[in-house]
């Protein structure tokens, strides 16, 4: 296929000829054509570094070099989260930064050399931090909503008097298929930027549809993108001919100004061609005629660039074909560099497990524990409910900090379904604390944008639930952005989120949900669960801690049925507590000293563990309510350490029998050394139904209290 189109491009150029056209700009014309020759002769090294095995990645970029265009029209400081297909746009940045070194650069991420100046050897990224380009995997459309946030947040900033590491007249560029543009994470980014369009909020962003027509193997029909990507009447539409280059610069650089000057969104809809299948191993002859295959030669866009340039009189063919040959030659001599330098070992991939996590690993513990300090306020001997101390700390935060911005569904005027937020939009204003559309993708998005731009998002998602429908904005995006980009581009941010069971006379499923599998197995993610209001504001402050100084993606995931709680039993207030907590990253929490039984359990746990404590008491048995506090990653050093001296231990885990943190718990006791007796009590796995059935399916006090008393007579 790579030899088909080489031939082809040398066979058409050789046959054209001057027409008098003019070219109002040929230098300009010359360095777009150098660059999608060196996107194109990469697409040819990407597929011979994999025919020795030295290459591992090949979804290139052949069909879509008109990007480049975007790229040359745009600056280095405007934030770039792109399309897959986006080696064009790379090349044409690398020409506006000296010193850079794109063949090297795009080579080196192919064969996952620690060269790679993005991911460090982590995976085929385009991306660099000096060339303002945001590295992105390819779950599809996922970075749309992180590149809204951004532009949004620009707007934002800018009100705040907040210095974002971008100019003030930056706009962001976003780049996805023609596929991608009917997932429903692009279409709600789309309809958030016009939703906010509409209220005249600035949202400074350029959406760059590449449209080849097909996605993998299914065609988009004829006329959707444009129907499509058209119908916001908040967002202006125009449409470019990747084949066209004149044309083309003039419709971008009118797309680049409406967004500059305007600081309005602009969707360039980007007709391309696909060349060379979807990835090296696409069989393209399953689902589609080699008439058809062929007949998408004649639009390659670096034979309309060097069309244009002969026809000009700007180059001749000769001129052309001349340039086209020498950067193949600079293109496979630079990988043939690449890959004698991994084979003598003057360039190296990651060879160590600690060396590939390291960006989720690193640490600062001491700057961690400055800044929580710095977070703290002095306060008198009131005792608050968990909901209280929680709005008083996000009160203490957003003080200490005016990068802190505190946003979601109904958070602002309202504070929040439970009144948690209540008061902090009259203390800090609505720029500080808003409320966004009822779309958790967009309210992750925002966040992930907003740290981008410097900002510190304190995030709220209303219920546990309403999570999963968005969760891979965490995965996808949050969770793995240092990891891609080697630590050079981070997204700290708070996601607090109200959930679990255990609330009367409300919800069912959707308003109970204990379900926190899903956030277990994120590599990197820190999640927090508070017991009460004394552990809720270190804890809280902490997470926010970490989220400054490590880059940290923390959820905060809040009992909903303990935010008003007073009592553990009728009347005695102990529920309201001071905050007075230490609640060091890794670290548990006892909660009473008996000396029988250990019960390890978090969130809604530690209170019927509580309970159950005072019964057990009664039949003489003593028992140590350990509180986990921090769920992923589980402070296992500090958790054997408690134990020690405990032949009896017994889990008390509210989240389901399969897929809860009481597996990961067994699973830490065993693997670290733990030679006592190990119970577990868990809710069943069910959904959580609604009313009193309820109690049929989750952990109850009872069945802590009797796998409590089987334990300690059982010795």
């Amino acid at each position: 296929m790579a030899e088909a189109i080489d031939e082809y491009f040398l066979q058409q150029v050789r046959s054209t000829g001057l027409n008098g056209s003019v070219v109002a700009e040929p230098q300009r014309l010359i360095r777009y054509f150098d660059a999608q020759l060196a996107s194109r002769h990469l697409d040819f090294a990407a597929r011979w570094l994999q025919s020795t095995g030295s290459g591992y990645y090949t979804i290139g970029s052949s069909g879509h070099e008109a990007n480049a265009a975007v790229g040359a029209a745009t600056e280095v400081s405007d934030p770039a989260l792109l399309h897959y297909r986006s080696g064009g746009f790379y090349a044409a940045r690398a020409q506006q930064y000296p010193g850079s070194t794109p063949i090297q650069d795009v080579l080196a991420s192919l064969v996952a050399s620690t060269r790679d100046p993005m991911s460090g050897g982590r995976h085929k990224v385009f991306g660099h931090p000096d060339l303002g380009i945001v590295p992105q995997t390819s779950t599809i459309g996922s970075q749309v909503p992180r590149a809204v946030g951004l532009a949004f947040s620009l707007g934002r900033a800018k009100a705040l008097r907040h210095r974002t590491p971008w100019p003030e007249d930056a706009i962001v560029v976003c780049s996805f298929g023609d596929a991608s543009a009917n997932h429903s994470t692009t279409v709600g980014a789309l309809n958030s930027a016009a939703y906010c369009a509409h209220q005249s909020i600035p949202m400074p962003i350029l959406f760059v549809c590449e449209d080849n027509g097909i996605g993998i193997s299914t065609r988009s029909p004829k006329g959707w993108i444009e129907q499509s990507l058209g119908r916001f009447a908040s967002i202006e539409y125009l449409r470019a001919d990747g084949s066209d280059p004149v044309s083309l610069m003039r419709t971008v650089d009118a797309a680049v100004a409406a967004a500059r000057s305007g600081r309005r969104p602009v969707v360039l809809h980007l007709e391309t061609v696909r060349l060379m299948g979807h990835a090296g191993s696409d069989a393209e002859l399953a689902y589609r005629t080699s008439a058809d295959i062929v007949g998408d030669y004649a639009r390659d866009p670096l034979l309309a660039s060097a069309r244009a340039l002969i026809a000009a009189g700007v180059l001749t063919a000769a001129d052309v074909e001349g340039r086209y040959e020498a950067m193949r030659e600079t293109v496979m001599s630079e990988a043939e560099a690449t890959v004698h330098s991994l084979r003598s070992g003057a360039s190296t991939r990651l060879a160590t497990a600690d060396a590939v996590m390291f960006p989720l690993t690193e640490r600062r513990p001491g700057a961690v524990a400055a800044t929580e300090r710095s977070l703290r306020a002095a306060h008198g001997e009131e005792r608050l409910t968990l909901a209280a101390m929680i709005g008083r700390t996000l009160t203490d935060v957003m003080a200490a900090r005016p990068e802190v911005l505190v946003f979601g569904e109904d958070v602002a005027v309202k504070g929040g379904v439970y009144g948690v937020t209540k008061g902090l939009r009259k203390k800090f204003g609505a720029a500080r604390v808003f409320d966004t559309l009822l779309d958790e993708q967009t309210v992750l998005g925002t966040a992930l944008g907003a740290a981008l731009a410097g900002f510190v998002p304190i995030p709220e998602i209303q219920y546990l639930a309403y999570l999963h429908n968005a969760e891979d904005q965490l995965r996808g995006e949050a969770a793995s952005l240092r990891f891609f980009s080697d630590a050079q581009f981070t997204n700290g941010m708070v996601v607090r989120i109200a959930g679990l069971a255990y609330q009367r006379g409300f919800g069912g499923h959707f308003h109970n949900d204990n379900a926190v599998a899903v956030l277990r197995d994120i590599p990197g993610i820190v999640v927090a669960v508070p017991s009460s209001a004394a552990e809720a504001a270190g804890l809280l402050r902490t997470c926010v801690a970490l989220a400054v100084e490590e880059g940290r993606v923390c959820v905060f995931l809040e009992p909903i049925a303990l935010y008003h709680r007073a009592d553990l039993h009728d009347g005695d207030g102990a529920l309201r507590s001071r905050d007075d907590s230490d609640a060091e990253f890794g670290t548990v929490a006892t909660c009473s000293d008996g000396p029988d039984l250990a019960i390890v359990t978090f969130g809604n746990g530690v209170v019927m563990s509580m309970r159950a404590a005072s019964r057990l008491r009664e039949r003489g048995i003593g028992v140590t309510v350990v509180d986990l506090r921090w769920i992923v990653p589980l402070p296992v050093d500090d958790l054997l350490r408690r134990l020690v001296g405990f032949d009896r231990v017994l889990i008390a885990d509210e989240t389901r029998h399969d897929g809860g943190v009481g597996e990961g718990v067994v699973t830490a006791l065993i693997e670290g050394g733990y030679e006592g007796t190990v119970g577990r009590v868990a809710s069943k796995n069910s959904f959580v139904p609604l009313g009193g059935a309820a109690d049929l399916v989750l952990l109850s006090e009872d069945e802590i209290v009797s796998a409590a008393v089987e334990m300690a007579e059982s010795r």
